[in-house]
């Protein structure tokens, strides 16, 4: 079967036009391509838009901002369900572009977890088990901010939304026919929540994954330096580890030089680094030291009690998941169960929320 060319629109006038036909469609499969080599956030290339008939990408290189405005906005339309497969990163620049995401929305790499067809299953894998397509996947390293794109790189971003209109009709109905319809929108609510896809810098510190190893004192100073890095990041649209690296955060924050030259003498930081941000971070160190606030930081170990009724909880879960045909980790991921086991019913966890409660959480919490 030979494939029309994929239509790129480029004009504000051709977006409007778009935009019309696309308000009067019940769903539209959405996805991006994006950019994030040098940049703290994604760059923007593609949008790419299906509505079951058209498969349409938007040159968001020659619309940045301000002009895509009518379909974000569009996007926000409460009677057309906004389809999406594995949606975190492209919900991610909507929130950056409007500070909100589209909605009501379908994931289907989710549904496809409810339904047991895999978890976290790629867009490629699922097109190939649900229509027996083998999809070209030649293209992936594309570099979709160079102009002109050519017909094959517009064909592959297009396929992208093309299958999903044939994808989504028939998950929705299985979720349907086996009363977990439900199930999907609840996650998909959560997905869709903006406050995922922010970074406030004041906790930029649960990103260190080895801060319970360091003192006290230098995990506050440690604290103290990812919320700078945070900040100094998102300020200049460059990468965390091109600010400073994660261990010069653990070095800095356990030596905490008290001046220029015992910061110089750590031989931490290149030229060009220490002559950007050497004041800077003697500052954030020395302020740190002032601060005695605990970090909410990893809880002490399981005792043998413990991790023995852990097993048993995890044993459950997975029996229970294989009852249900979903992975055991859709129903709760390892530290969910701990979190459980430590807290009870007072657990801050999606297991004791919603479907996931029904489905499994009451019965863990009996065992507790």
């Amino acid at each position: 079967m030979t494939i029309p060319p994929t239509p790129l629109l480029t004009t504000p006038e051709q977006l409007a036009a778009a935009c019309d036909n696309w308000r009067k469609a019940p769903w539209l499969a959405l996805d991006t391509e994006f950019l994030r080599e040098d940049t703290y956030y994604p760059k923007l290339c593609l949008i790419q838009v299906g509505d079951g008939s058209d498969n349409i990408c938007i040159d968001a290189v020659a619309l940045p901002g301000e002009a895509l405005r009518p379909l974000l906005d569009m996007l926000q339309a409460a009677d057309s369900t906004k389809v999406f497969h594995a949606a975190s990163q492209d919900l991610e620049i909507f929130v950056q572009l409007q500070g909100r995401t589209p909605q009501p929305l379908f994931d289907s790499q989710v549904a496809a977890a409810l339904l047991g067809y895999g978890d976290q299953l790629g867009y490629a894998a699922l097109v190939e088990k649900l229509l027996g397509i083998k999809l070209d996947k030649s293209l992936t390293r594309t570099d979709w901010s160079r102009r002109p794109l050519n017909a094959a790189e517009l064909a592959y971003a297009a396929d992208d939304v093309r299958y999903l209109g044939e994808i989504y009709p028939r998950l929705r109905q299985e979720l349907v026919d086996r009363g977990r319809l439900h199930w999907l929108e609840e996650d998909c609510l959560r997905l869709a929540d903006p406050a995922r896809y922010r970074n406030p810098p004041e906790a930029a510190w649960r990103r260190l994954k080895g801060l319970a190893r360091l003192a006290p004192p230098a995990q506050g100073a440690a604290a103290a330096l990812a919320a700078w890095r945070e900040r100094v990041a998102q300020e200049r649209n460059r990468p965390r580890k091109w600010i400073v690296d994660d261990d010069v955060v653990y070095r800095l924050a356990e030596r905490r030089p008290a001046d220029r030259a015992q910061l110089e003498g750590l031989q931490l930081l290149p030229p060009k680094t220490l002559e950007r941000h050497a004041d800077a971070l003697l500052q954030v160190v020395a302020a740190a030291a002032g601060d005695s606030a605990p970090l909410a930081l990893e809880e002490a170990p399981l005792d043998d009690a413990q991790k023995s009724r852990l097993k048993q909880l995890l044993e459950r879960l997975r029996t229970l998941g294989e009852t249900l045909g979903v992975p055991p980790s859709l129903l709760a991921p390892r530290g969910d169960v701990e979190t459980l086991l430590r807290h009870g019913g007072a657990a801050e966890v999606p297991l004791l929320r919603g479907w996931r409660r029904e489905a499994a959480g009451e019965e863990l919490l009996r065992m507790l």
